[in-house]
């Protein structure tokens, strides 16, 4: 019983250093992991912070209240959405020369997709002109004459030359009466810009978007002088 009670304790004797060995090294592992943790978090908030992501936005008339009038062309005219491609239904800014390889900025976007932002310009500049009885967005509660839809196909830096931009937009007016198509405006334009930076692209942008609804209000405007409604 002496002999194996000195085995035993020769045994743990034995053992001891070996489970002394142990918290060291695992307390070791946790600092080197907690430490990589750390260093990584720490990265990640450095390019976040060097690189935040800036928005954009087309100049969009002055609200005027959507309410009928009696002395302007009696009809009501209801604004839809573009058709276009998803690109254009997203917020980031798009460059590219031709339709084969286009790209678009990571950090510097647009506050809402373009498609909505033309709307909105459209749909105001329709309003602040004062010529029609009513203008809407179109939707299924919403009576009305005619609607406008349309196309966008370009709406992006043009790269490769000279700093410019391209907007090309396509819209047809429907009388919701008949279901004919009585109207049609096809716009395109390249704007150049005053420079290569984003803001000076985006202010070209904007300044063609005016252009290119202005050019169609004007349309409009001469469609119903010479089809004046009943």
């Amino acid at each position: 019983m002496t002999r194996v009670r000195g085995d035993m304790k020769s045994q743990n004797l034995c053992r001891a250093p070996v489970e002394r060995e142990r918290t060291p090294r695992s307390a070791y592992n946790w600092v080197f992991f907690a430490a990589v943790a750390l260093v990584a978090a720490w990265l990640a908030g450095c390019v976040t912070a060097a690189r935040p992501a800036k928005y954009y936005q087309l100049t969009v008339p002055t609200d005027v209240a959507a309410v009928e009038k009696t002395d302007v062309v009696p009809v009501r005219l209801l604004v839809g959405g573009l058709i276009t491609s998803h690109l254009y239904r997203e917020d980031r800014i798009v460059f590219g020369n031709g339709p084969e390889q286009l790209g678009t900025y990571e950090y510097q976007r647009w506050a809402e997709p373009p498609t909505e932002m033309i709307q909105e310009v459209l749909l105001r500049e329709l309003r602040a002109t004062g010529h029609y009885r009513a203008v809407h967005v179109r939707r299924s509660n919403v009576p009305g004459d005619f609607a406008i839809r349309g196309h966008l196909y370009d709406f992006k830096e043009l790269d490769g030359g000279p700093p410019s931009t391209r907007v090309t937009l396509e819209l047809e007016m429907r009388d919701l009466q008949t279901g004919a198509t009585v109207w049609n405006h096809y716009y395109t334009h390249d704007e150049p810009a005053s420079g290569k930076d984003v803001p000076d692209i985006v202010a070209a942008l904007d300044k063609n978007v005016q252009r290119g609804v202005k050019e169609i209000v004007e349309s409009l405007d001469q469609y119903f002088a010479s089809h004046p409604a009943k």
